[in-house]
């Protein structure tokens, strides 16, 4: 079985050695995107990249990294929850992409980090999570629970607005480009 083409290939090594995976949402089509349509990308299994999507618009990629050159976005934003597989998920991302290692044509735009559960975070994940926004854009998502039962049409959390302004900023970037 040959390894996922997201995320879980930077526990075996450099995206490069990884054999291509068909996307499913460019299977068997080429799929243009207009351009600078922002991608969710999920660190990790739950990371909520499909909620995301669906609360702030985007596309869902799923664990898959985005692939410009079938026309898919080029703007990832990369998602995880704020448990400590996930936050060491995202350290693996950032490492891909601090060796220079990353898809060709992919930018990181930011990190969109959701609570795994209601309540504060213990002090190591807020110190992590502090080491993550030292090299790029975090975004928190506060506990929804709306959300934990599949109901997405709640507004989202003021605490978002961050988020839903960087799609925003990408909506325009799109409209103008």
């Amino acid at each position: 079985m040959s390894p996922p083409g997201g995320p879980e290939i930077w526990i075996r090594g450099p995206v490069a050695s990884a054999p291509s995976q068909p996307n499913p949402l460019t299977q068997g089509t080429q799929v243009a995107f207009p351009k600078r349509t922002l991608a969710w990308v999920a660190a990790h299994g739950g990371a909520g990249a499909s909620t995301l999507s669906a609360v702030f618009g985007g596309i869902d990629l799923g664990r898959s990294w985005p692939r410009p050159d079938r026309g898919e976005p080029d703007s990832v934003v990369l998602v995880a929850r704020t448990h400590a597989a996930g936050l060491q998920a995202v350290s693996r991302a950032l490492d891909l992409f601090r060796r220079g290692e990353q898809p060709p044509g992919i930018e990181l735009i930011a990190v969109a980090l959701i609570a795994d559960a209601p309540g504060r975070l213990p002090r190591s994940l807020q110190q992590r999570i502090k080491v993550i926004g030292s090299v790029v854009q975090v975004h928190r998502v506060p506990w929804v629970s709306a959300w934990r039962t599949g109901d997405l049409t709640v507004p989202a959390p003021r605490d978002t607005s961050g988020l839903a302004a960087l799609v925003a900023q990408d909506a325009r970037a799109r409209s103008n480009g």
